[in-house]
């Protein structure tokens, strides 16, 4: 998107200058002298805006800054490590801590921060979603299955071999595409094709980090190849080809799939394997580059199954480079997208907050994986697995106690089965009990049983964690706790329990119900609580996709996989379909569209529920506006739009600072005394986190229908709140697009309490733009803040 409050690009001269007037001021300090044993790490040096539109004249004022500060152009050259030089300006390199501090002291300089590390976070889907191929009327076929759009993948890397990447009946590279496929270790430019157009590779920031890092021992590939698969697997999700007739040993079968099926894929590997820790981790200085390349490279869609661990950065800190990545691609029209995190279902664990992010959500799909227990009384419990071996006759059961005449010590916990002796286990199914929410603990408990001769595992737990399948296709069954305790009391009644286990089964539509996962992230937003995250959900508990052959279930490279890793693609692949059908779109305008008209019941007009304990109805800051709907995000009828001088206002409204803020977007920024409320940032959702007693917010809507259309308002306020909307209603027309309202919020309560929701809806009778209202009451917080 072009923004026409940019001001034009500095020329040549100008810039120049810039560049010698930082040579002379950094020549005018003190001489620095590195004393032996001082540690260099790598150090990102952001400079906003670029002043130039020539990558390498920014790139040498880059090298002039540190040959300056470091006294030689070989010392420059060797403490670089990236030069950021398409999106945005600035550079990594690898100083000590008075280093940094001298060149964060200039004024050219916005920020400098040391480099950290993020982690990775990852059939149906979209059958599910309303996105059938067979159907010829719908958001797939109107815009060619988003031939001509191209989703960046940030991520691992791929596995190019695989068939979802095959370009059979896809037509030439889109004209805007400029960036290529580079060569490494197992890895050449003609793995790339019509479909796969793209594969980068940044290591740098990794290797300056991790300096003991043995490239040809690593199990990685030192080039765009996937080692882990999770890359592989989200751009299979986002984009990849249809193939028929994949399972998992014949359990959810189908045909595999990408959202936009026809769009074109460009990976951008900046994550990397660590052997001795047995962990996928991305350096930032690493994902800058990688999203600094994105851009010049011409993607639509940028996508990023990433985050940080608790306690997150603001989007004003530098260390936040995910959101300073983001934000410069936005302005430059290009969507992008962003796991919001697996700590769920603990409140406030939501990343990835920056407002310019689309931020999305987990939830099941309408399906499950039922798997019959038979107890020796004949009663059938039907417990979830992915089992799909030989039924297991029945067979002698156990849990592990002291029966009350015996000195050896006996242990239930699925955490502690491997404290049992052998002969408790041997030759039987075993019960276990775990409040642990890690996966690793039943992959253990099963490695104990199966090393004591054991034959199964049926784990009680938590009836939202999440499934997988056991290795070797041993036999692994869960249960929740009610059911677990029903198997317990059977074991307890009987001096010779047993059970029968049989394979699992796929189950598909109704009465399977939609909940959102119990791992997934939860508002409200930590950072800004008025910006409501997540902003969407999406699928993403057990995904089939591809995945790198050294990690796969199936002899034709598929995994299952869940998390927000997989959610987030799903959404990327949406708004690839929807950037097809509305180029002029801007990515506020796409983030309106789909959460404005997103399911709050399930596609069967079902509660949508949220896992946890206790479980409960979803609200939005479980899944923001709710579930994804492809179809009606194609024709929203209105969206709520946002542009630069937006965003600068936010910015203003959270305290950044105006020379920061100057810098950061290229022009001169004065923010307004008294600033600016974040309450009217123009979101497609209302949250107050600290009402009083009353406040009026405003909102715009843009016409994106009909030209002639009529919209009223309905209110479904939350408890206890009072919400009048003015006017009532909105009139469009050929010379009115724009219609702004204000929405005056009043409490009814007397003490201090939790959020309440409810929803705001403007309808014309063809289309319901709906946003959710997210309203806390705090009378003690502000009579402190005024005393």
């Amino acid at each position: 998107m072009v923004n026409p409050f940019l001001l034009g690009m500095k020329s040549c001269r100008t810039s120049v200058f810039a560049v010698l007037s930082v040579i002379i001021i950094i020549n005018g300090l003190s001489t620095f002298v590195v004393q032996a044993g001082v540690e260099s790490k790598v150090h990102i040096v952001y400079l906003g805006e670029k002043q130039h539109d020539d990558p390498e004249f920014v790139t040498e004022s880059h090298h002039r800054m540190l040959w300056s500060l470091l006294g030689s152009k070989e010392d420059a050259h060797n403490s670089m490590v990236h030069s950021y030089r398409h999106g945005f300006s600035g550079f990594a390199a690898k100083l000590t801590k008075p280093q940094a501090k001298k060149i964060a002291d200039l004024p050219e300089v916005v920020h400098v921060t040391p480099d950290s590390f993020y982690e990775l976070e990852t059939t149906r889907t979209w059958d599910y979603l309303g996105l059938s191929v067979a159907n010829p009327k719908n958001l797939l076929n109107d815009t060619n299955m988003g031939e001509e759009v191209i989703i960046g993948v940030v991520d691992s890397g791929v596995w190019p071999e695989s068939e979802v990447f095959n370009d059979n009946g896809i037509g030439p590279v889109p004209s805007h595409w400029k960036g290529g496929c580079e060569s490494g270790e197992n890895f050449t430019s003609s793995h790339c094709n019509k479909k796969l157009i793209g594969a980068k590779y940044f290591i740098n920031g990794f290797l300056a980090t991790h300096e003991r890092f043995n490239s040809t021992e690593s199990l990685d590939f030192i080039s765009p190849r996937d080692h882990s698969g999770h890359g592989t697997h989200v751009a299979t999700i986002a984009g990849g080809s249809p193939l028929p007739n994949i399972s998992y040993k014949g359990l959810a079968g189908g045909t595999v799939r990408g959202g936009a099926l026809r769009a074109r894929i460009a990976m951008y590997k900046a994550c990397w394997y660590l052997d001795n820790l047995d962990i996928t981790t991305c350096s930032s200085a690493d994902l800058l580059k990688a999203m600094d390349e994105a851009m010049h490279d011409g993607v639509d869609v940028l996508s990023l199954s990433i985050g940080y661990r608790l306690p997150y950065f603001s989007e004003t800190d530098a260390r936040a480079v995910i959101a300073t990545g983001a934000f410069h691609a936005v302005l430059k029209g290009i969507t992008v997208v962003c796991s919001g995190g697996n700590s769920g279902p603990a409140a406030q664990t939501v990343g990835n907050t920056a407002p310019w992010i689309l931020t999305v959500a987990a939830t099941t799909l309408d399906r499950s994986f039922p798997t019959p227990i038979t107890l020796g009384n004949n009663k059938v419990i039907l417990g979830q697995a992915m089992y799909t071996g030989p039924e297991l006759g029945f067979t002698n059961l156990v849990y592990p106690e002291n029966p009350g005449n015996s000195n050896e010590s006996f242990f239930g916990d699925c955490e502690l089965l491997f404290f049992n002796s052998n002969r408790t286990m041997a030759g039987k199914v075993v019960l276990c009990f775990t409040t642990s929410k890690r996966y690793t603990t039943v992959s253990n408990a099963v490695s104990y049983v199966k090393e004591a001769g054991g034959l199964g595992v049926i784990v009680a737990r938590n009836p939202g964690d999440n499934l997988s399948p056991c290795e070797d296709d041993f036999p692994c069954v869960a249960v929740d706790y009610e059911l677990g305790t029903d198997i317990l009391f059977y074991i307890r009644s009987t001096g010779s329990p047993v059970v029968k286990i049989q394979p699992s089964k796929t189950l598909v539509g109704q009465p399977v119900g939609t909940k959102v996962a119990d791992f997934s992230s939860r508002g409200p937003n930590s950072i800004e609580p008025a910006i409501l995250k997540p902003d969407i959900a999406a699928p993403g508990v057990s995904i089939l996709a591809a995945t790198s052959t050294n990690k796969t279930f199936n002899d034709r490279g598929f995994i299952m996989a869940s998390g927000t890793s997989m959610a987030a693609p799903v959404i990327s692949g949406v708004v690839a379909l929807l950037k097809a059908l509305h180029r002029d779109w801007s990515p506020a305008a796409i983030r309106s569209a789909i959460v404005t008209t997103a399911w709050r019941t399930d596609p069967f007009g079902e509660h949508i529920f949220a896992e946890g304990s206790p479980r409960k109805l979803a609200d939005p800051f479980d899944y923001g506006g709710g579930l994804v709907n492809p179809e009606k995000a194609s024709k929203p009828g209105l969206v709520y739009d946002l542009g630069l001088e937006d965003y600068v206002l936010y910015m203003c409204s959270v305290g950044y600072n105006e020379t920061s803020i100057s810098q950061l977007v290229g022009k001169g920024t004065i923010c307004s005394n008294p600033k600016p409320s974040v309450l009217d940032f123009n979101l497609p959702s209302i949250t107050i986190p600290n009402l009083k007693e009353e406040v009026t917010i405003t909102r715009t809507l843009t016409n994106v229908g009909p030209v002639e259309s009529v919209y009223k308002v309905v209110i479904e306020p939350p408890i206890g709140v009072q919400v009048t909307v003015t006017p009532e209603t909105l009139v469009f027309n050929s010379t009115t697009k724009r219609v702004s309202f204000k929405v005056r919020v009043s409490t009814k309560h007397k003490i201090n309490t939790g959020y309440f929701f409810g929803s705001l809806t403007w309808s014309d009778s063809l289309h319901n733009v709906t946003i959710p209202l997210s309203v806390r009451t705090q009378l003690l917080q502000n009579y402190y803040d005024e005393n």
